[in-house]
């Protein structure tokens, strides 16, 4: 098997993880239901993952360092198997809530042993792109894996879901097992050069775009289906193909991001994303029951959300070009958290102010995210002016 065929394993992989994370998204009243307990109750299912995968990982991957990343996958797919075995099999909200922990914990180790492993595998100079197909895999999780999960969730019982995910994380354990090879780990970067970027400006300002981004974002995604079936009146027949079609927005949206990062800058890209998000949110609480017009904004809404993905990870990479992919790994705990944060609050409004008060809460995440991006701008502008400077001096 050649190694771009691995890479895409590692990326189908990698979607699967993703899967068991955001499916609550799609199926959240049904989870509320079944379990008997309220739509923000469920919505912190989301939270709980988030927050687990988001602090253990890195504890994990350092504790398991000395580790060969093969065997590493297959252990990590093993817990996040047992998880979703949990999940399936035994009733309850409390059990719910350990099966999630253990899925998130598998989970985080998975996803960034496969990046190692598509760098390590992949072509020499095609590494970039090994990586960034990994990571499409997770966000096509987001994406498509909620869709999917409500279709699934309708033709059966949706605990079935976890049940899938459980059977196909087996299979995966076996293709890992008989097609990957034994590869060493790679000499650590120290926790303390890792944390002294924490201590600068720039680094601070990029993380917070990420979190302000993704955290409105997750505000108003996490409560999507109910909002959806109870304010702006999409019937349950019809949810979804409506979430079908927002995780192509997405796509399309992701693509177009990169695109125009090339063609007009990271801060032109950043900026417009962003401000469409807010239009689009504010919108959406005022559309109601007009089926084409909900759906236009869902498309406008996903695709302006996605273009700022690809446009904000290349931001990060070029702040600290020689510690870019420790960057990006923080980043990739920054976006858990964000998610983690955003579904929290957004339980907590949906609770104690009304599930429709969540469209312009997320809006506000995001304009905090374009304050961000816009300190960004003018912080490197002042750094090229005193650079100048110094250089006719």
């Amino acid at each position: 098997m050649s190694n771009t065929w691995k890479i895409y394993i590692l990326a189908i992989i990698s979607f699967l993880v993703g899967t068991s994370e955001y499916i609550i998204s799609g199926i959240l009243d049904n989870i509320a239901h079944t379990l008997g307990i309220t739509l923000a109750a469920a919505g912190q299912l989301i939270t709980i993952f988030s927050l687990v995968y988001a602090i253990f990982t890195p504890i994990l991957m350092a504790l398991t360092s000395s580790m060969d990343r093969r065997k590493l996958m297959i252990y990590s797919l093993g817990l996040f198997v047992i998880g979703n075995i949990l999940a399936f099999a035994i009733p309850g909200y409390g059990w719910f809530i350990v099966a999630r922990v253990i899925m998130a914990m598998g989970a985080g180790m998975v996803v960034v042993t496969a990046l190692t492993f598509a760098a390590k595998i992949a072509s020499e100079g095609k590494q970039g792109s090994a990586i960034a197909t990994v990571v499409m895999g997770f966000t096509a999780s987001l994406i498509i894996g909620v869709p999917l999960g409500r279709m699934t969730a309708e033709a059966f019982e949706w605990k079935s879901v976890f049940g899938g995910i459980a059977l196909l994380g087996l299979l995966a354990m076996l293709v890992i097992f008989f097609t990957l090879p034994h590869i060493e780990r790679d000499k650590p970067v120290p926790l303390s050069q890792q944390l002294s970027l924490l201590r600068k400006r720039k680094v601070v300002i990029g993380l917070s775009i990420t979190f302000f981004w993704l955290g409105g974002y997750s505000i108003a995604y996490t409560y999507l289906s109910p909002y959806l079936l109870t304010i702006s009146g999409i019937s349950n027949n019809s949810l979804s193909g409506v979430l079908l079609i927002f995780g192509i927005a997405s796509l399309v949206g992701s693509k177009f991001g990169g695109y125009s990062t090339d063609r007009w800058g990271v801060s032109f890209t950043l900026v417009g994303g962003m401000a469409l998000h807010i239009i689009m949110l504010i919108l959406l609480s005022l559309v109601n029951h007009s089926f084409i017009g909900v759906l236009v904004i869902l498309i406008l809404w996903s695709f302006a959300a996605w273009s700022t993905g690809p446009t904000q990870q290349y931001n990060l990479a070029t702040i600290e070009p020689e510690l870019s992919g420790v960057l990006l790994g923080i980043n990739q705990s920054m976006m858990q958290l964000a998610m983690a944060v955003g579904a929290g609050i957004g339980g907590i409004f949906v609770e104690k102010v009304a599930l429709a008060s969540i469209t312009w809460v997320g809006a506000l995440g995001v304009l905090i995210a374009i304050i961000a991006s816009l300190m960004a701008v003018n912080s490197n502008s002042k750094q090229k002016s005193s650079n100048l400077k110094e250089i006719n001096q």
